[in-house]
């Protein structure tokens, strides 16, 4: 069940008409628009099809609650995220030549914050849609937590089994060849 989104203040913009249809729909709207766009998937220089095909997914995204609900509560996670990464590479930035900052980027900081990035927001996601309860019942409280462990631990002694195969024939062909 999805937490309801609540809104409130003297604006407009936090009216619950607006950030919950006219926001959402403006967000899917111009989210697929530009996928086709640049995809080109119904032809090139189709505007209109691609518009129709835009307006389309965004009046059936915003008439169901569950997904509008969902959007509503990852977008603040997902400004606040962005805000966050923008100051550390601000921070890290400002010990870089003008210019420069991206050629002086160390590959693993890159890749630390794509993988935390994408277990941020499957964490966010799993959350949001309360199934987080579900995972936890379903791991650890079912009948099926036995089967998903003995999964788990048959994966496990195959990776070991695979990885002892792998490092044994490169060891064999280093010594076959010196």
């Amino acid at each position: 069940m999805v937490r309801t989104f609540t809104t409130g203040g003297p604006t407009i913009l936090s009216h619950p008409i607006f950030v919950g249809t006219i926001l959402p729909f403006v967000l899917v709207f111009t989210i697929v628009f530009a996928i086709l766009q640049k995809s080109k998937i119904l032809g090139d220089g189709k505007k209109q099809i691609d518009a129709i095909v835009s307006l389309i997914f965004g009046l059936i995204f915003i008439s169901f609650g569950n997904a509008t609900g969902i959007i509503l509560q990852l977008i603040p996670f997902l400004a606040v995220s962005l805000i966050i990464i923008l100051v550390l590479l601000l921070l890290l930035g400002s010990f870089s030549a003008e210019g420069e900052f991206f050629k002086n980027f160390p590959s693993w900081l890159k890749w630390v914050l794509i993988v935390g990035s994408v277990l941020a927001v499957a964490i966010a996601v799993v959350i949001v849609t309360d199934f987080w309860q579900t995972l936890n019942e379903w791991l650890f409280i079912s009948d099926s937590s036995n089967l998903f462990a003995n999964i788990i631990f048959i994966a496990i002694i195959v990776g070991a089994i695979i990885a002892v195969t792998v490092s044994s024939s490169k060891r064999s062909s280093k010594s076959s060849s010196s």
